[in-house]
């Protein structure tokens, strides 16, 4: 994944921290989102959905660990990675970092390429965990009212009769009815059916969710509006 994919939210009530993070973080090609507290974190982490989290331990209003705790339990951040940045270096400090749910535990001072490398290697393995789950979701062979999608062979069947679908039409429906019934958002399909180093147009998606209910049935696929498609199983 290239790193003008990667959203990481920067949490410390130090204004100065923030802007010398995000500089050095910015610079890089990361997208960065600050905040200064542990409580608009955890809701912010709801929203933004970042791939790294990176926060000091002591803030107002939550404190670091307990921000952790609270975004381990949020449904969708599993994969999101959560590393304290911190001057506390006590080692029952960082024993409860890792008990709370993080990472990494980086204690200040520290260089801004350490820093760097440190955050590589962290998304690195979002990227690797990500890999992982489109693997196992492309290894199987999916039949559902009716409608048979064989990754491997790139081949669509309903009712019996093969439908012909050019890649990305075949991609974007894999990846709907992998999971029938989710929503998922623009956002998601771009990434994973396009990928983040690849621009296209607004209605590029739209352009091919309808060449493929023009295929497979208008009521297969449901628009979210504002959000984005889902599969659902007709009869």
């Amino acid at each position: 994944m290239n790193k003008f994919a990667y959203k990481i939210l920067l949490v410390d009530d130090d204004r100065d921290i923030l802007e010398f993070l995000s500089y050095n973080l910015e610079k890089e090609g990361y997208k960065v989102i600050l905040c200064n507290n542990g409580r608009t974190a955890i809701e912010l982490a709801k929203k933004e959905k970042p791939h790294l989290i990176l926060m000091d331990v002591m803030m107002p209003e939550m404190d670091g660990m307990e921000s952790c705790e609270e975004i381990r339990k949020i449904p969708g951040l599993e994969q999101t990675r959560i590393a304290f940045l911190t001057a506390r270096g006590e080692d029952y400090s960082q024993i409860a970092g890792f008990d709370a749910g993080a990472d990494d535990y980086i204690v200040k001072p520290i260089k801004p390429k350490v820093l760097i490398s440190r955050i590589n290697a962290l998304l690195k393995r979002v990227s690797l965990a990500r890999r992982d789950i489109i693997e196992k979701e492309e290894k199987v062979t999916v039949n559902l009212g009716g409608l048979i999608l064989d990754r491997e062979k790139y081949l669509v069947f309903k009712k019996g009769k093969e439908i012909i679908l050019p890649k990305k039409e075949f991609e974007l429906l894999a990846l709907l009815i992998s999971r029938p019934g989710k929503v998922f958002t623009r956002e998601e399909i771009f990434t994973k059916v396009w990928g983040n180093d690849i621009i296209v147009g607004e209605r590029t998606i739209d352009v091919h969710i309808r060449k493929i209910r023009e295929k497979i049935g208008e009521k297969t696929i449901k628009t979210v509006k504002g959000v984005g498609y889902k599969y659902r199983i007709t009869e």
